[in-house]
């Protein structure tokens, strides 16, 4: 099983010169928390990440209105991405490693092909569990482990030792 099998091939997406109301519109209408954020000049290149929560930050302690403020100036550009050919255990590490819980699967120029989540995660080990295979790539009690070191807080010494 690869990234490219579980993955959410169609997703939304937001550019850096967008306003947060227009991210935050996608986000409604796809019943999303996160959009990647892609180059301007068309390339789909993945250059951040912009989750609902960077919205209501930046317009609270900046005191704007997020239709005056443009995505690119509150996005995540520090981008965690996996390739669509790596594995759940791959995915899983990643999001651990990082503290996210969705991961942009890009190609080798870091174009966007889809978007991977723990909610993936999950399904599959639910459906693996379900087919009584012996040696389940995808497992619950791995998709909750992962969750749990998601949410773990970290000292700034664990956190710049995992950048």
């Amino acid at each position: 099983m690869k990234v490219e099998d579980l993955m959410t091939r169609s997703v939304g997406t937001c550019r850096p010169t967008d306003t947060l109301s227009s991210a935050a519109q996608l986000m409604w209408e796809r019943d999303c928390g996160c959009v990647p954020v892609v180059s301007d000049e068309g390339s789909n290149r993945v250059v951040g990440m912009l989750t609902d929560r960077d919205i209501c930050m930046a317009a609270h302690f900046r005191g704007a209105w997020p239709g005056a403020l443009p995505v690119g100036q509150v996005m995540s550009k520090a981008v965690r991405t996996i390739g669509p050919l790596e594995t759940p255990a791959d995915a899983k590490a990643a999001m651990s490693d990082s503290q996210v819980r969705r991961l942009p699967v890009v190609d080798e120029d870091e174009r966007l092909l889809g978007l991977i989540s723990l909610a993936d995660l999950a399904r599959a080990a639910v459906r693996e569990s379900a087919s009584k295979k012996k040696k389940p790539e995808v497992t619950e009690k791995g998709v909750a482990e992962t969750l749990e070191a998601i949410c773990s807080v970290r000292t700034p010494r664990q956190a710049a030792a995992s950048a």
